[in-house]
């Protein structure tokens, strides 16, 4: 069976937003490598309307010589979303938040590589709250973000969400990558 896997960047004062404006100075050789294998790992992305519109400005366009690019506009993408109609990225499907669970259980079932999802929100809480994410990737930098507001990691998960941990590498850049795969 496929695995669902999210991969979001945080610091150490617990902000996820806007990671293209502070992550980059920890993106070393191993980092860079690791997120590669990552997305060669996968080969269907499930995402939010807000990651999905910071991806659309950046990913149809770009080029690359590690293939990257390429992998990110052919693969299957789902954005979940009540509001966006006509996804301009190719291969993309909307789903409104109510499809949510029934996607993901059938993509789950269908032969192929694990499936990645980026960025923390409702789509990773509506995830862990119906049992449906196999692992947490959090890639902890060693900056402090700060700002007027953050995104609450957690916020939206009801009840008690337990993580077990299933791994961690840590890059010379300061930058820790901990997985945790939810218990019980």
């Amino acid at each position: 069976m496929r695995r669902i896997i999210n991969s979001t960047y945080i610091s150490i004062d617990g902000v996820v937003q806007d990671p293209q404006n502070w992550t980059f100075d920890y993106r070393d050789e191993g980092a860079a490598a690791f997120a590669h294998d990552q997305l060669f790992e996968c080969d269907a992305l499930v995402m939010g309307r807000r990651t999905y519109e910071g991806f659309i400005g950046y990913w149809p366009t770009a080029t690359d010589d590690d293939g990257t690019a390429d992998r990110m506009n052919s693969m299957a993408k789902y954005v979940v979303s009540d509001s966006l109609r006509d996804p301009a990225w190719n291969n993309t499907t909307v789903v409104g938040r109510a499809e949510l669970p029934a996607l993901a259980r059938e993509l789950k079932q269908k032969p192929g590589q694990d499936i990645i999802q980026y960025g923390y929100g409702p789509v990773t809480a509506a995830l862990l709250s119906e049992g449906l994410l196999d692992e947490l990737r959090l890639w902890l930098h060693p900056i402090m973000v700060g700002g007027p507001t953050r995104d609450a990691l957690l916020a939206e998960v009801s009840g008690d969400a337990r993580f077990r941990l299933a791994g961690h590498r840590a890059f010379d850049s300061g930058l820790v990558i901990l997985s945790y795969q939810p218990q019980g």
